[in-house]
């Protein structure tokens, strides 16, 4: 039998510098503290949902992986002894070299926030006098969306919860339901959802080629401002919401 393969290509990924600042954020630690053992495990963690999923890795992420593997390996190794010093070339500390690519990128990160939020102030300018705006309460709640990479670990987790909550199905269900169909069944759902709607609950059947396609059309949703996430805090579940303007 023919398996289909869904592959999208995503811009929702910002670089492998992204993912590493949001796992560092996520563990509340300095980037100079940065914990080798713990980011690297945690970034494995990712590339392999990833590559369950069967997204386009860049390759960037890879070598990332490599560079993070690199340096946990050196530094179990022991250090050259005093005998062996003169003739041990130090080089370029990988580690070192990594912290000072996430400050900069960070620099760059926090330069192009304020950027758009000075862009966002300008387009909120106006020659007439200010009118009264009643904030909506959902509207505080778009600040706190989650990103692609809180929705990576959730999928992950639905991967483990799912895949062996019931026995596979000993024949054959056909499951290939196109992405823009599925983004329909999605949207339908999240609408009936005023206050949002479980991440898990998108996922009622323990097919993979099924979970695969329902997070690509969640990607694809979220790529097209349909819908996004809310995590409120660290370890709360995520849930989906309809994106809706505030002047709508």
């Amino acid at each position: 039998m023919m398996r289909h393969v869904y592959k999208v290509e995503t811009d929702l990924f910002e670089g492998p510098l992204d993912l590493l600042l949001h796992l560092i954020n996520k563990l509340e630690i300095d980037v100079y503290e940065l914990p080798v053992s713990e980011v690297t495990r945690q970034y494995m963690t990712y590339i392999h949902t990833m590559q369950e999923l069967e997204l386009n890795i860049a390759s960037e992420y890879l070598v990332m992986a490599a560079t993070l593997l690199q340096i946990k390996s050196a530094m179990l190794l022991p250090n050259p002894t005093l005998e062996d010093e003169g003739d041990y070339d130090e080089g370029e500390d990988p580690k070192e070299a990594l912290i000072e690519r996430l400050m900069e990128y960070r620099k760059y990160k926090e330069v192009a926030s304020d950027l758009e939020e000075r862009q966002t102030e300008h387009k909120e300018s106006y020659t007439r006098p200010p009118l009264k705006v009643e904030v909506k309460e959902q509207d505080t709640v778009i600040e706190q969306k989650g990103s692609i990479y809180d929705m990576l670990k959730a999928m992950q987790k639905v991967f483990d919860r799912k895949k062996w909550t019931r026995p596979m199905t000993r024949t054959i269900e056909k499951m290939d339901v196109p992405i823009r169909k599925r983004m329909e069944q999605v949207l339908d759902v999240v609408d009936q959802a005023p206050n949002g709607v479980p991440f898990d609950d998108l996922f009622p059947y323990p097919s993979k080629s099924h979970m695969v396609v329902t997070f690509m059309a969640m990607l694809e949703l979220m790529k097209e401002k349909e819908i996004y996430c809310v995590q409120h805090t660290t370890f709360d579940e995520l849930l989906l919401f309809r994106w809706r303007q505030a002047d709508e």
